[in-house]
Parts: C-alpha cells; sequence; structure tokens
C-alpha cells in the first residue's frame, strides 16, 4: 500500500510539473486590492502549495489522534 501511495504522489508531481512546463507565460492576477504580473506556472505552483498545506492543517486538526 506504501509503494501505490508513492507512485501515485509520483504521477502527481510529474503531471504538476508539465502542467507547470506548459505555462510559462505571464498573467495578471487580482488579489483583494492589488494585482500581481507572475507567470502562470508560478500561480499554478503557489495554488498546489497553498492545497498541500490547507489539506495538511485539515488532516492533522480534523484526524487528532487520541
Amino acid at each position: 500500500m506504501k509503494k501505490f501511495k508513492l507512485v501515485v504522489a509520483a504521477i502527481i508531481v510529474f503531471l504538476l510539473a508539465v502542467i507547470i512546463f506548459q505555462n510559462r507565460e505571464p498573467v495578471s492576477t487580482r488579489l483583494l486590492f492589488a494585482t500581481v504580473k507572475m507567470s502562470r506556472a508560478a500561480l499554478i505552483f503557489i495554488s498546489a502549495a497553498g492545497g498541500f498545506v490547507l489539506g495538511l492543517v485539515g488532516r492533522f486538526t480534523y484526524f487528532k489522534k487520541k
């Protein structure tokens, strides 16, 4: 089961790397009152990292060991 999880994680990382590599052009993003211009790859990476961190926080707060 651990090998299966490792393979799935490796596939997800590989697919994310391909998507990021294909989206390198700059894009303007509005964040509340500021407009930020960055590459689309950086935006995808920041979004993926934020989702990963939120998933970890949710997992450790929801499934606390007693």
